[in-house]
């Protein structure tokens, strides 16, 4: 059954919306090293069969820090930290701005965990250049009875 018609309960709220998460700069950094301490710390594990016996061995192996695992961590999902950083840019205040670097900062730890990562070969390289928007192109040119044709 829904509400009485014409009622106003929701006058009666003294707030809408959530509750920012952070209301520093500073605490939405910290809670970012400890999500890049969290992944150091419980690396993923390989199974792995090894030696004459045959004796079961768990390999550790890098965790990739992500966006979304940092959103999980949070217990937030994507689209929240899109919208915050977003809403920054509206505003011109000194804390937006301190806010504005502090994601940047995380973005870039993040690109940079996984490309060195993919590069030192502890991430696998081809799913982290995707993931990072990385490709290789190369043009090729000829001419054929004056056509040019380019191969991207």
């Amino acid at each position: 059954m829904g509400a009485p018609q014409g009622n106003e309960f929701w006058k009666l709220r003294s707030k809408h919306g959530r509750d920012k998460l952070f209301s520093l700069p500073d605490l939405l950094w910290d809670s970012a090293c400890e999500y890049f301490q969290w992944c150091e710390d419980n690396p993923l594990l390989e199974v792995d069969f090894r030696g004459k016996m045959i004796e079961r061995v768990e390999l550790p192996k890098m965790r990739a820090f992500t966006i979304q695992g940092f959103c999980l961590y949070l217990g937030v999902n994507t689209l929240y930290l899109r919208d915050f950083k977003k809403g920054l840019k509206d505003k011109d205040d000194e804390i937006s701005k301190d806010f504005s670097q502090v994601i940047a900062r995380i973005e870039e730890t993040i690109y940079n965990q996984k490309y060195t990562g993919a590069a030192a070969g502890f991430l696998n390289p081809n799913i982290i250049a995707r993931d990072l928007g990385l490709k290789e192109s190369v043009e090729n040119s000829f001419i054929d009875n004056d056509i040019k044709i380019t191969e991207v």
